[in-house]
């Protein structure tokens, strides 16, 4: 069977699915991804989530697409518009919209971000 190389990024990504990684000072890696129905939420075909915990077991990192992440306004909450992003980063507390282009991208802003943190 042939594979081009988006099919083997993929691939990649997918074998790591229930992977743990256990990293400097207390960090741990969870690696959760599966394949879903190409959607407009989704339209890469891919449900995932990164996430680096601490010692604590508190996330303190996470690349997925479990929701869509909320505009920020000024108005009440029931008359704020929203943007639906489903591809976003939690930096603790915060939730960026995450430009979402291949698995291997992914997988290499997440490592990124993980080596920043632990290492910093």
């Amino acid at each position: 069977m042939k594979y081009d190389l988006e099919d083997a990024e993929l691939l990649t990504l997918l074998d790591l699915n229930g992977c743990l990684f256990w990293c400097n000072n207390g960090f741990w890696v969870k690696i959760a991804a599966c394949k879903v129905d190409k959607d407009k939420f989704r339209p890469h075909g891919i449900n995932y989530s990164l996430t680096l915990h601490d010692r604590n077991n508190t996330r303190i990192l996470g690349f997925d697409n479990a929701h869509a992440i909320p505009k920020r306004g000024r108005r009440p909450k029931k008359y704020t518009g929203r943007i639906v992003t489903w591809d976003h980063v939690h930096k603790q507390e915060r939730v960026e919209r995450y430009l979402f282009s291949s698995a291997s991208q992914l997988l290499d802003d997440f490592w990124k971000s993980v080596n920043e943190i632990v290492d910093g």
